[in-house]
This record gives structure tokens, sequence and C-alpha cells, in this order.
């Protein structure tokens, strides 16, 4: 079961909104830690990593932006970033430091818990079963050994990065829409955020292609979607 030893660090500032995200989670069965501040945040997560962490962009001191690249630095851990708006450069700038989904407050606890579990299911399964290694040009994917080569040198992807890539070389050459991407990928079987897909897309060519503003692999359809281009 999903819910079994997972454990959750929730980082929020306003207590009340905390204690209620802790016990909607506790009522899925999950063990939650709470941090109040950024930097107290870092520190747990240091000393014991988490499953997944839930963290808030507007923290006093160090900021949600600053704690998301500083345990995206040291983990590839699922990440969702919570934001009191819907604001396109709140949200593009938490994708962009490393999380995986973001919410918009206030947000329904059944929400929160179904983001969690698709996190959760993707991280821990993979939905293809055995593919052999697909080598494009200088880039190899090998989706049975979670691993990613360029010119023979390892690529460290997060958890989404490589999913993205893994559905994408799962058949080169065909147009992945945004909607597909958003199932497949963060498991959403709901009309779900085409951010989310489009700044992965950025953040992945930042490391598999030479030249991110030209890629040659991880290519656009215009008005269509994503490929790799074979």
């Amino acid at each position: 079961m999903l819910g079994v030893g997972t454990r959750i660090l929730t980082v929020e500032d306003d207590g009340r909104i905390r204690q209620a995200v802790k016990l909607a989670l506790e009522d899925e069965g999950w063990e939650v830690d709470e941090a109040e501040t950024g930097e107290t945040a870092m520190e747990q997560f240091k000393a014991q990593e988490s499953d997944v962490v839930l963290i808030d962009i507007m923290l006093p001191g160090v900021d949600g932006f600053e704690v998301c690249r500083s345990i995206r630095r040291i983990s590839d851990v699922p990440i969702i970033m919570v934001t009191a708006r819907n604001d396109t450069h709140d949200v593009v700038a938490g994708l962009e430091a490393g999380a995986d989904d973001y919410l918009t407050k206030p947000f329904a606890p059944k929400e929160l818990s179904a983001r969690i579990r698709a996190l959760l299911r993707r991280s821990r399964t993979s939905e293809h079963g055995s593919m052999e290694r697909i080598v494009v040009g200088d880039l190899e994917v090998s989706p049975d050994e979670g691993l990613v080569l360029k010119n023979g040198e390892e690529l460290h992807l997060t958890k989404t990065e490589f999913k993205l890539l893994v559905e994408l070389a799962s058949q080169p050459g065909k147009v992945f829409s945004r909607e597909v991407l958003l199932e497949r990928v963060w498991g959403y079987d709901y009309f779900g955020d085409g951010r989310l897909v489009d700044v992965h897309v950025r953040r992945l060519r930042t490391k598999v292609e030479s030249d991110p503003s030209s890629p040659r692999y991880v290519v656009t359809s215009r008005g269509l979607g994503y490929k790799l281009q074979p």
C-alpha cells in the first residue's frame, strides 16, 4: 500500500494550515513531519529524507524556492510547491526550482492526497514493464536501470524528468500531446496544467541537449506537443 511507511515533510509557516494538512495526511495513513521555516525544513530533510515534500512558497527567511533548490541538489524526492495564487510567475519559478507539481491555496485535502498518491505511484513503479535500451544519436536511455547516458557520461535527472524522457523514448518520432504526457508522466486522469509539461521539457533539454535553445532530441511539434527526434 502507498500509505504504509510513507513519510511526508510539510513546510508551512501558518500553524492552522500546517495542522489541517497534517491531520488530512495522517488520515491517509501517512507519517507527517512539520517545519515552519525553510531553515528547519532543510535541517530535517538532511537528518531524515522524506518520500514527498510539500513546500509553501511564502516562508519567512529562506523562501520556498530556495528550500526546493536546496533539496533538489541532494535528492530527487517528489516535491509539490504550494502557492497562494495561480500566478504564472510563481508557478513557473517553483517548477524551474525543481518542483514536480504545484497546488494553489485553498485546496481540498482530497486533491492534495490525489496528487501525492500519483507522485508516489510514479516514483515507485514502472508502467512500461521491461524496456530495452534505447539509443538515439549519442543519447542512451535504459528504462529498466533508471539510467541515461550522453556520450557515455551519466546524466542526473529527477524522477519526473526521467519518466518524461522514457515516455518520449518509448516511441521515437511520435508526437505526444501535453494531455497525454500529463496522464502518463504525472498520473493525472483529470485535466491538468500544461505548464507542468512545458517547464519540465525545458529542464530536460538543459540536461540532454548540447544547445537547449536549438534542441536536437526533445523537439516541439507546434500546436501538437513534443517528441523525441529519432
